[in-house]
């Protein structure tokens, strides 16, 4: 799935893509995808893009938030929940520090 979210993200030119393990730390994914856009506009592209490849792969979202404003989108896809900000956005909420020590950890099994 993440490879899904992944090539969908960047074919449209999602940038600083991130995922992030957190299966250790929540029970509410196995990943979070992190990606920005350049504007509203470009994010919501992403996150349609990313909605269009993993409906095509035969899975369903559980949720969308965030699509009216278009500074954060949430897709909760179950085991990865996509974040897709503006840089603004991306930059105030700061997911990589949340959630640093999951990327710390994955960084030092590999």
């Amino acid at each position: 799935m993440i490879a899904i979210v992944r090539d969908a993200a960047l074919d449209k030119k999602g940038e600083e893509f991130v995922a992030i393990d957190v299966r250790d730390r929540t029970i509410l994914a196995d990943t979070f995808a992190i990606v920005s856009g350049r504007s509203r506009v470009h994010v919501r592209s992403i996150a349609e893009a990313i909605v269009a490849a993993v409906e095509a792969a035969g899975f369903r979202p559980a949720r969308i938030e965030g699509y009216a404003d278009g500074g954060w989108i949430l897709l909760d896809l179950g085991s990865v929940i996509v974040h897709v900000f503006t840089p603004e956005q991306r930059s105030f909420y700061n997911l990589e520090r949340l959630w640093a020590p999951a990327m710390q950890r994955k960084a030092q099994s590999s």
